[in-house]
């Protein structure tokens, strides 16, 4: 799991070429003005979703983790808390091999992601995003699906 500032993203470009690829694709794309939608950056091995959405009570969020993709959460705007956990001896409750995730008990410890920050969650890292910081507040995200 890596949090960090975009502005530091070329610390971590070396992690993977598709890593990387999806790391430059955030530095050099105008996200504020990007509308909404699925953009491949590599075909289906690397794909960026921008997406808005109000955040929301933490008990009404799920904890997760994929199992053939890391995830690159990027806030373009806003802010919101994430839950994360490192993946021990979690039994999901809930699992979808089709959709690549599974859900787990919501036991976590939640971070701060604001607008300019980003986060990389590997297969053994859950992640439970969407979740307020005080107030629900209207936020733009960008996440970025990479096949391993």
């Amino acid at each position: 799991m890596v949090i960090d500032k975009i502005e530091n993203s070329q610390l971590y470009a070396g992690l993977s070429d598709r890593i990387a690829k999806a790391l430059a694709y955030i530095n050099t794309t105008d996200l504020q003005n990007t509308e909404l939608g699925k953009y491949e950056i590599e075909g289906k091995n690397v794909v960026a979703i921008v997406q808005e959405y109000t955040t929301k009570n933490q008990e009404d969020c799920k904890l997760e983790s994929h199992f053939e993709h890391i995830d690159i959460q990027y806030m373009i705007s806003g802010t919101e808390l994430m839950g994360v956990s490192v993946l021990k001896d979690q039994v999901p409750h809930t699992k979808n091999e089709e959709k690549d995730v599974a859900f787990y008990p919501n036991e976590s410890t939640n971070i701060t992601l604001t607008q300019g920050m980003f986060a990389i969650f590997f297969p053994n890292d859950l992640h439970c995003p969407c979740i307020k910081n005080n107030e629900n507040l209207l936020v733009k995200k960008l996440v970025v699906k990479i096949r391993i």
